[in-house]
Parts: structure tokens; C-alpha cells; sequence
């Protein structure tokens, strides 16, 4: 029997109880008396008769006569049978003794159409509509007691997402590559023995393209493509997880070779047997369970795992071992060149100006994920339709950036001139520091007006776009420029005030992690204190603290002799370049924003430039492509702009 019939089937069962029992009670409740003919004349000519209706049946040659007596009750009535030539007779009976409730009705003759409209339509209009009711809440039901179907849905978009659309991640996709000729043609892994990967943990910080990445894994091999959240295996009931996991599995061994995307698997996947109390009882049942799926007693051909995290340190330990997920890809965050192309992929649909030059923007931009970048463009993008623009300038993208960073420009807020000019002292001071400090980081813009919780900033980024270890000189130059606010007040205004207080807070840190982790202190090259947090405890509550109470006085006294020698070392930068100082903050008294280019220009030859002076990029990296595509240069899309005309002089000259 078909399941859905064997769900319906009681209901059926139920529909004819209780169909049986109304007739049964009005079968018992409703009594009709069968009269003679001559009865029936007789009661008409007595003048009981108050209502009557005759129904011919023309098959039999019957006609049927239904009626009530005057001393009938609600419940009672006659009926008889007679011929056609008694119709007649009782036609004029009924007649001569004015009995107003008379009926006739036709004759339906012989027609099929009439019979099945008159009889059978009624009966299977009222089993259609039982059906789709009973069908309906049967439905309800199902879906409100699934509780262990797997969340695992597939993309309708999977396929659509290809390598051209991940901009940067050279090496991630190389890594990821074996994945996609797996999927292809797994005759060729299988034939010298070898084993792919059954599963893929992407490790990196939120915003790099992890899942971006998984659906171009399962685009280019064209294979389904299931997302999943870790969350959505966690329930209220227990074993339900677990319930989950084994559905999923039970879908994807059906549509393989796939794909199944997991992401955030540390909502499920966090180390057992952790935090006060032990574990969650719901929790570790899912693991085990996705852990025997993974690589248990049974045997998932085909399907390929890729999960997303940007907290391995959380995982089990049994997740990552070789079998299960055998293989680590840390999507980091894009350098110059990757961010450029990034900004390069999500501009396709963009109009820029011709002053927009996406090289300088990926320049400006350290720190970057692919996310926030195409937040970038999309808030600049916004930023010129709100100023009925036809294109997006530069303009639109310093605001933007300004906007990700700190949040939108208080242009409401009132500011006293008193204000303004301890500001504008504040800020130079961080300027000229990152100006003169050998190692420092080079100045990008200065602004007065307040953004979030800031009354103005310096734009200061790293000289050199790099991810590597950092001399103790640069990390001793980035705590001057910090401190070089404060050092600024005191000196040109005699005064100290709260502005330097998030300036304090990133120098402590660092000076504390040059004593306490890299060994940059008199202590010697010891670590004294690591990055150890809790599964499930917070970091202050597990916080590994390896050494006795003398030392933590010698940590604190080292901290402080850095923080004090770099102040010291600010001041006496100021105080050699106080002019340079007061020419920062009286021009930004005046323009309240200065620019990398204007910066320069005061520096160099003290007066200021403004921003029509500045020279628009004629050629854009837009065009440089378009100029190296058509010229057949091979590698032009990872080449830098200098790289680029560089190549096309040289093919100029041929």
C-alpha cells in the first residue's frame, strides 16, 4: 500500500463511522409511513393531506409521492407508489381539495449526464473535499512531529558560483582543487589507491570567503551542493541532533557524488566533556554521531564534507584527525593585490568615475575582508544615488570608508572652537609622529569631525601591506604614534584631557604582548602568558597565568617603562617639529580634512594644495586589463599597475 494512502486510510475509516452512525440516527429518528394507493385517496379526500410531491421514475414506471399528514409531527411523513394513470386521478384530488404544498417534478428521462449530476457528483465533490482536508491536516501533523528530518537544504545557486567569482585565495583553491577532479572523475584517485579528503575544514577570520569558496568547489565539480548551519542540529530534545545527522547523510548517499557545506560547525563540534558540570548531553550526541558518518562503521562514497569555522581551537579533537576532516585551509585576509581583485569582482556591476582607481583603494584598505570590502563599494554606491550622481567618485569612497570604520559623520553635533582646536592639536600630534618616527606608519588622512565615539582620527596604515612578524622598532613606533594625542595636549596646550583614552588601551596592549609574549623586555625571551580560552568559560575565568606574584610586579614595571619611554620619545619628536604641528591644526581649522596628497604638500613646501590640483589617475586598472587582454599578456590579472604598463610598453616596442 502506498504511504500516503496508509496515512490516509484511517481517516477514511473514521469518515464512514460517522457517515453510518447519521444515517443510522435518522433512519431512527425520522419515521415515514408507506401508504396504499387507495390509502393515499382516501387521506386526500379527508383533507389531511397538507403537503405532497410527486417524483416520476421513468425506468420503472414508477412514480414516487411524498408527503405529510395533519397530524404528523417534524419527524413524520408518507410516501407511496403508484402508476402513471393514478397521477392523473391524484393530480385532481389534490386539486379540487386546494392543497397549497404541490409539487411535481420532471421527469429526468434516460440521460446519463442528468443521472451522474443528480446522484453521483455530490458524493464525490464531498470525497474530494474530505480528501484534501483530511489530507491537509495530516501534512500539519507530519510536520509538526519532524522532529529528526535533516535542515540540510540544497542550493539552487550552487552550480551558478565558479573560481572567476572568488577573487584572490590563489593557494586556497589550489588546495581545494583535488576536491573538484574527485568529484569529476573519481575512477582516476581510485585506480593508484589513492583516498581523497573526506573533508575540508576552512579556518579564518568572519568575511574572508569560506563559503564563497565551497560553492565554487561544488560549481566547478557541477555536483548538488547542501548547506547546512552547525546550529540547526542542536534541538530541545535530545538525540534529535543526532536523528538529524543520519538523515542528511541518508539524503546525500541518494545524490551522490556531493557536497555538503557546514557552517559554524563549532556550534556542534566543540570539544566533549568540557565546561563546569561536564558537556551538553544533546550536544556531544550529535558529534558522535556525525563522527561515526564521517568515518565510522559504514561507508559514505562520494560525498565530500566542507565546514567553516573561524574558532578551531574550540574542536574536538576526534574531528580533526586524519579521516574525518583531514585536511585544515586557512582562508586569510586578502593582501593589497587579493583585495584589489576582490574590489575588481564586486565593481563589475558598479558605474566609477574616471578619478576612481581600485589599486589605491585596495592600498588604503589593510585589514579588509572580502565582505567588508563589498560593503565598501555598496555604501559608496548608495552614497551616490543619495547624491544623485552618475557614477561613483572618489568622494563617495572616502566616505565609505570612513563610514565602515568609524560610523556616519555627526555633522548635527555643535563643536566650540575650543573644541575644535584641541582636536585639531590632538590629531596633528598622531600626524607628525607617523611623518618623522623612522618605522611608523605612514599618514593617510586627518579629520576633525567626529565619527561614532571618536571626536576626530588619524588615518595611519602600515607602509608595507605585510602579515609577517614585526621588528620590536616598528611595534615601539606604532606605541609613539598612538601616544603622540596625549603628548600633543600636553605640550602646545598645558593640559591633558579624556580623547587618548582608546589610545591607551591599543599601546597597553601591545607593550604588554612585547613583555609577555614575544620576549621584547628585559625579562628575556620567555612567554609568560598565552591565548588559552575556555570551550565554555569566558577569558578572563581561564586566562593561563604561569608565574608567581614577583613577576607579575617585574611584567607590570616592564609595561611601564615601554609606555614611558615611548611618551617620552613622542615629546621629544613635538617639540622638534612644532611648527610642523601648529601648520597641521591651523589648516585643518580651516578645512577640517586633509588628504594624503595635502598632507604631503604641507609637509614639503607648507602650503596647501587643494583637491582640484590633485591629479586624477588618467588610466585606470579597468583599462590597463582591458589594454593587456587584448594584447594576448598572460598573467595580466594578477599583475600590479606598475607590472602592467611595464608589459604593455614592452609588447608597444615589438
Amino acid at each position: 500500500m502506498n504511504k500516503k494512502v496508509k496515512n490516509i486510510f484511517p481517516y477514511f475509516v473514521l469518515l464512514i463511522v460517522v457517515l453510518g452512525t447519521l444515517y443510522f440516527y435518522n433512519m431512527t429518528f425520522y419515521e415515514v409511513h408507506e401508504l396504499t394507493t387507495g390509502e393515499l385517496y382516501k387521506e386526500i379526500k379527508d383533507k389531511n393531506v397538507t403537503e405532497i410531491t410527486i417524483t416520476p421514475k421513468s425506468n420503472d414506471s414508477i412514480y414516487y409521492v411524498e408527503g405529510k399528514l395533519k397530524d404528523y409531527k417534524e419527524t413524520e411523513s408518507f410516501s407511496a407508489k403508484v402508476i402513471p394513470e393514478d397521477v392523473d386521478t391524484i393530480t385532481t384530488y389534490v386539486k379540487d381539495n386546494n392543497i397549497k404544498e404541490y409539487e411535481v417534478n420532471k421527469d429526468p428521462g434516460t440521460s446519463a449526464i442528468l443521472l451522474i449530476i443528480s446522484n453521483i457528483l455530490p458524493l464525490v465533490l464531498l470525497g474530494v473535499l474530505t480528501y484534501f482536508l483530511f489530507m491537509k491536516m495530516a501534512a500539519g501533523n507530519n510536520k509538526s512531529m519532524d522532529f529528526g528530518r535533516s535542515r540540510a537544504r540544497l542550493s539552487n545557486d550552487g552550480g551558478k558560483v565558479k573560481f572567476t567569482d572568488v577573487a584572490g585565495l590563489k593557494e586556497e583553491k589550489e588546495e581545494v582543487s583535488e576536491l573538484i577532479d574527485f568529484l569529476k572523475n573519481p575512477k582516476k584517485f581510485q585506480r593508484l589507491g589513492a583516498r581523497i579528503p573526506k573533508g575540508v575544514l576552512l579556518v579564518g577570520p568572519p568575511g574572508t570567503g569560506k563559503t564563497l569558496l565551497a560553492k565554487a568547489v561544488a560549481g566547478e565539480a557541477n555536483v548538488p551542493f547542501y548547506y547546512i548551519s552547525g546550529s540547526d542540529f542542536v534541538e530541545l530534545f535530545v538525540g534529535v541532533g543526532a536523528s538529524r545527522v543520519r538523515d542528511m547523510f541518508k539524503q546525500a548517499k541518494q545524490n551522490a557524488p556531493c557536497l555538503i557545506f557546514i557552517d559554524e560547525i563549532d556550534a556542534v563540534g566543540r570539544q566533549r566533556g568540557t565546561g563546569l558540570g561536564g558537556g551538553h548531553d544533546e550536544r556531544e550526541q550529535t558529534l558522535n554521531q556525525l563522527l561515526t558518518e564521517m568515518d565510522g562503521f559504514g561507508a559514505n562514497e562520494g560525498i565530500i564534507i566542507i565546514a567553516a569555522t573561524n574558532r578551531p581551537d574550540v574542536l574536538d579533537p576526534a574531528l580533526l584527525r586524519p579521516g574525518r576532516f583531514d585536511r585544515q585551509v586557512t582562508v586569510n585576509l586578502p593582501d593589497a593585490k587579493e583585495r584589489e581583485a576582490i574590489l575588481g569582482v564586486h565593481g563589475r556591476n558598479k558605474v566609477f568615475a574616471k578619478d576612481v582607481n581600485l589599486e589605491n583603494i585596495s592600498k588604503r584598505t589593510p585589514g579588509f575582508s572580502g565582505a567588508d570590502l563589498e560593503n565598501l563599494l555598496n555604501e559608496a554606491a548608495l552614497l551616490a544615488v543619495r547624491r544623485n550622481k552618475d557614477a561613483i567618485s572618489m568622494d563617495e569612497i572616502d566616505e565609505a570608508t570612513d563610514r565602515v570604520l568609524l560610523g556616519p559623520a555627526k555633522t548635527s553635533r555643535k563643536i566650540t572652537e575650543k573644541e575644535k582646536r584641541l582636536v585639531a592639536i590632538h590629531e596633528s600630534g598622531h600626524a607628525v609622529l607617523g611623518i618623522k618616527v623612522e618605522g611608523a606608519r605612514e599618514v593617510h588622512k586627518i579629520t576633525i569631525i567626529p565619527r561614532g565615539m571618536a571626536g576626530g582620527y588619524t588615518m595611519m596604515l602600515p607602509k608595507e601591506d605585510s602579515q609577517g612578524p614585526m621588528a620590536k622598532e616598528e611595534l615601539m613606533a606604532h606605541i609613539i604614534g598612538l601616544l603622540g594625542g596625549r603628548a600633543s595636549e600636553d605640550l602646545f596646550l598645558g593640559k591633558i584631557t579624556t580623547g587618548a583614552s582608546d589610545d591607551f588601551k591599543k599601546a597597553t596592549n601591545l607593550a604588554r604582548d612585547m613583555v609577555t609574549k614575544y620576549g621584547m623586555s628585559d625579562l628575556g625571551p620567555i612567554q609568560l602568558e598565552e591565548e588559552n580560552e575556555g570551550v565554555f568559560l569566558g577569558r578572563d575565568y581561564n586566562k593561563a597565568r604561569n608565574f608567581s606574584d614577583q613577576v607579575a610586579l617585574e611584567i607590570d614595571t616592564e609595561v611601564r617603562k615601554i609606555i614611558n619611554s615611548c611618551y617620552e620619545e613622542a615629546k621629544k619628536v613635538l617639540k622638534a617639529n612644532k611648527d610642523l604641528v601648529f601648520l597641521l591644526a591651523d589648516t585643518l581649522m580651516e578645512t577640517e580634512t586633509l588628504t594624503k596628497e595635502q598632507i604631503d604638500s604641507l609637509v614639503s613646501t607648507g602650503k596647501l594644495i587643494s583637491e582640484d590640483e590633485v591629479k586624477p589617475v588618467d588610466v585606470t586598472m579597468t583599462k590597463l586589463r582591458e589594454v593587456a587582454k587584448a594584447r594576448k599578456i598572460k598573467g595580466y590579472k594578477d599583475m600590479t599597475r606598475e607590472e602592467l604598463e611595464k608589459a604593455i610598453e614592452e609588447t608597444e616596442e615589438k
